[in-house]
């Protein structure tokens, strides 16, 4: 697992031990950052289920302003403060062991909010859900959910749209949108 681009590009991260942390591949990680690339540049993100940190990291690599990393795995917690350090990102990220259903009722707003949930349970759709709810995405904001390829998304309504889904494999990329209400 490697950092693909930006400052900290090439820089080799710390990989889980056992089966609980599921690392996003690194084809679809590349793709979800080619889709996303000229989108970065100083944004505000948060990435959800966040398991070795990589894709937040990549994200700080390529630009981003900060991240808030939300696990609720200790293990995850751990290895994403592994990370951040090896890369040196520390004061540019918040990292929280916390149910991320529960965060979202009580933070702020993001520019880029990825998703990444365990594969075969409701948490993508009841976390879509609760970024609708509660608005989490800024004007114009982007939200990337990976899911398996035959998982159904829910639809969703103004100001959030559904841009476009990718599918790398046994892989879907759903890319959302928060329209600019102004």
């Amino acid at each position: 697992m490697r950092v693909i681009s930006g400052i900290t590009r090439g820089r080799k991260l710390k990989a889980p031990q056992g089966l609980d942390i599921r690392p996003t591949s690194s084809i679809v990680k590349e793709s979800i950052f080619n889709i996303i690339q000229f989108d970065i540049e100083g944004r505000r993100v948060l990435d959800l289920f966040a398991g070795t940190g990589q894709l937040g990291i990549e994200t700080l690599s390529r630009g981003a302003r900060s991240v808030v990393f939300v696990d609720s795995s200790p293990d995850a917690v751990k290895l994403i403060k592994e990370n951040v350090k090896l890369c040196g990102f520390e004061n540019s990220c918040e990292i929280l062991r916390s149910d991320a259903l529960d965060y979202l009722e009580r933070r702020g707003t993001f520019d880029i909010i990825i998703i990444d949930p365990p594969y075969d349970t409701t948490l993508t759709i009841r976390t879509i859900n609760k970024i609708i709810e509660f608005d989490k995405l800024n004007d114009n904001g982007i939200m990337l959910c990976e899911t398996r390829a035959d998982s159904l998304i829910p639809e969703v309504s103004a100001p959030y749209s559904i841009e476009k889904e990718y599918i790398y494999g046994n892989v879907k990329i759903t890319r959302f949108m928060r329209v600019d209400s102004g």
